[in-house]
């Protein structure tokens, strides 16, 4: 368990703190007053870095990253390591959540000379910014394998001084590799790549608890996205299957938190039993919009309860009172049953004697049996000795079962287990919460405008599109200076020029905002962010660069992958053929196809590392499909023919609503078929079209749902 203070060890800050005193950035506030002195990314480090002939040490994490903490206590906090560090180097930190093309360039160093990476990370540079040597987190004194930093501090100095020639060929070769890697292809699109893709993806299936790959599991949204596309279009009953039993095991397990909604970072152990608990406001965006396709694919209540209280968590806990969201809480704690320690995911953890007097037995008995409390605690993986004693709530027994040992319906079991939540709920808002980091990002936004957007239709929440408006206006009003879009804004500070998964996840907000309200404005914005997407971050060759263009960049990348954030290339290409299909400009659904086929080598070898852009690509070589409702916005029979489509998982259907007023003369502009759709005997009419041909028009739910289940013509 991790000290507050440890008496080796204490803050030596100086009162008027470093550098990074005026920086905004949570993570670099935190590191504000440590003696080492730090100085923000940009050219005034930089430039002393090259007056001064001395390597930069780089530093890059995040506020809520445990092992960040850990390492700024040991190291950043001692005496004996800054004195050295502002003696022979220049110190620079760096947010990755502000500046993630640092990041990209950095960790794709780290990689190249280590294998692997991770945060933090810790890189030695030469002041033209090329990295000599890279690592991740370092401790004080040499352990787990790994050198102590101050002895690694001192043998980089020495050979600095001594073989700066061997230091200069390790950067030049470092260098080399990251300006080479950028996809490219010269192969035309394949269908077969989509079932290479997901055969390759069930040979990392883990049947018996769901998810990819073994401990530790990580929740990865893009692959069930792409599952239940691929199950849509191919009739693929595993494929539905593998992300259900993901999903219900993620849900059912520690990294769930059961008590006030929300999913941890990850799972450290194969059962998703106990995680790692920091809480990323883009894992909470995408798992909702999973969850809710999960319940379009099902109509199982369970995803909609779940989707719904990943929302709530938000909502409650990370909207800032402009309407914009927050980014993320900390993993680590102060632990209420003794305040002196800190340590990982105190917060939300519970002895059993808590629960007891909290609950009245009854509630008690079945809440324990139901969440698997224990006496001595419950943590099937406790590596750093950190949860003694304490239990990590998961669902250890179904509903079913717990109903019939505690001699109750399943209907009051409910009732008592929603009561029992909601007192511990009410507990642990009396205790220490972990740390905010209370900036607002422009991508991750993006990400929760179209959980919001989706949900506000397909759990007919209206409260969840006023969510979705509130966060795209603040976006719109306080990210948007002199027309640049921004990536960062706290504390009336919007900074950084955003990189090209800002733009993309936010079109992609509000093109899901636009499908839900018909409000023309949202697919307006769309479209002028677009253009400066295009403008900005185009690739001649095709595709993306991720950032901008800077004079302090090593190189512009562009990620092949797809992970714990999906890329902004894949993201960008699915906008591009949706906003082809909505507007029909011919050449944006081309330059969607040219943004797959320039990663169509990746996709090619290993398609699981871009399971969006296969989804992408999917879209891409379906046939094109329209569903066109010819009705008053508000009207009733409007609503319900919506309330079928909205109901359905309908991958790859483009929605537009001929309102007979501003949106229907907005989209005529672009689509003069639409002047021809209108209204059958006075009620609202839906036209279902399909590889450029419609099928007759209905005006009823029921025939809506016969005509989407192909029993039309039957």
């Amino acid at each position: 368990m991790m000290k507050q203070e440890d008496e080796s060890s204490v803050k030596f800050g100086r009162e008027e703190g470093n550098h990074l005193i005026h920086e905004k950035s949570p993570y670099l506030q935190q590191h504000a007053n440590n003696p080492v002195d730090w100085y923000p990314w940009g050219e005034e480090a930089l430039a002393r870095a090259r007056a001064e002939d001395k390597p930069i040490f780089l530093s890059i994490g995040y506020s809520t990253c445990h092992w960040c903490h850990v390492m700024a206590h040991e190291s950043f906090e001692n005496r004996n390591v800054a004195d050295f560090l502002n003696q022979h180097f220049i110190s620079i930190k760096v947010d990755r959540e502000e500046l993630p093309g640092i990041d990209q360039i950095y960790m794709a160093a780290t990689q190249a000379m280590t294998g692997s990476g991770g945060w933090p990370m810790s890189l030695f540079l030469f002041p033209d910014t090329r990295p000599f040597y890279a690592g991740t987190y370092f401790p004080l004194q040499s352990d787990y394998g790994r050198p102590g930093f101050l002895e690694l501090l001192q043998l980089i100095h020495t050979a600095w001084l001594r073989d700066r020639k061997s230091l200069t060929q390790s950067a030049e070769k470092v260098t080399a590799y990251i300006k080479e890697r950028k996809p490219d292809s010269s192969h035309s699109l394949a269908r077969s790549w989509l079932e290479k893709g997901f055969a390759q993806i069930r040979d990392n299936y883990e049947p018996r608890y769901g998810g990819f790959g073994q401990a530790p599991k990580f929740p990865r949204p893009v692959v069930m996205d792409f599952l239940f596309h691929y199950y849509a279009s191919s009739g693929q009953k595993e494929a539905r299957d593998m992300a259900l039993t993901t999903l219900d095991n993620m849900a059912a397990g520690g990294m769930y938190d059961h008590v006030g909604g929300g999913f941890h970072r990850y799972s450290v152990d194969d059962q998703w039993r106990v995680p790692h608990f920091e809480k990323m406001l883009y894992d909470q965006g995408q798992l909702a919009s999973i969850y809710l396709s999960a319940f379009q694919v099902t109509a199982d209540i369970r995803y909609r309860k779940t989707a719904g209280e990943i929302l709530d968590y938000v909502l409650r806990d990370m909207q800032d009172p402009g309407g914009g969201l927050y980014s993320a809480e900390d993993a680590d704690s102060v632990n209420p049953y003794d305040p002196s320690e800190h340590g990982e995911g105190a917060y939300y953890l519970w002895t059993e004697d808590e629960i007891n007097c909290l609950l009245n037995d009854q509630e008690a008995a079945l809440f324990k049996a139901y969440y698997g409390v224990e006496r001595n605690g419950n943590a099937l993986h406790d590596p750093q000795e950190e949860f003694g004693g304490r239990n990590i709530l998961y669902q250890a027994k179904d509903s079913v079962q717990v109903a019939r040992e505690g001699q109750v319906s399943e209907q009051k079991l409910e009732e008592y287990l929603r009561g029992a939540r909601a007192k511990l709920l009410i507990q642990r808002k009396k205790r220490i919460a972990p740390h905010l980091d209370d900036k607002i990002i422009t991508a991750w936004n993006g990400l929760m405008i179209s959980a919001l957007a989706r949900a506000a239709v397909i759990l007919e929440e209206d409260r969840y599109l006023l969510a979705a408006e509130r966060a795209a206006d603040f976006l719109l009003e306080h990210l948007v200076i002199n027309g640049e879009l921004k990536r960062r804004w706290r504390e009336g500070e919007a900074r950084h020029p955003a990189g090209l998964d800002d733009y993309s996840f936010l079109v992609q907000g509000l093109l899901d905002l636009y499908r839900a309200s018909h409000v023309p404005s949202r697919l307006v914005q769309a479209m002028d962010l677009t253009e400066q997407q295009i403008a900005l971050f185009s690739d001649e060759q095709g595709g993306f660069y991720d950032t901008p263009q800077s004079a302090n960049l090593l190189a512009r990348m562009q990620a092949a992958y797809d992970g714990a954030e999906p890329s902004g290339n894949s993201v960008a290409a699915l906008n591009l053929l949706r906003l082809g299909s909505l507007t029909g400009k011919k050449q944006w659904r081309e330059l969607g196809k040219k943004t797959i086929e320039s990663f169509a080598k990746t996709l090619e070898a290993y398609a699981p590392a871009m399971p969006l852009m296969l989804t992408a690509m999917d879209f891409q070589l379906d046939k094109p499909r329209q569903i066109v409702i010819a009705g008053e916005a508000g009207g009733e029979d409007t609503k319900e023919l919506l309330r079928e489509i909205y109901s359905r998982y309908l991958p790859n259907t483009i929605l537009l609503l001929a309102d007979g007023m501003e949106n229907q003369a907005f989209l005529e502009k672009m689509l003069p078929f639409l002047k021809t759709v209108t209204k059958m005997e006075d009620r609202a009419t839906a036209y279902v079209c399909e590889d450029f041909s419609c099928k007759m028009p209905v005006n009823t739910r029921v025939a809506l749902a016969d005509l989407l289940d192909g029993r039309a013509d039957k």
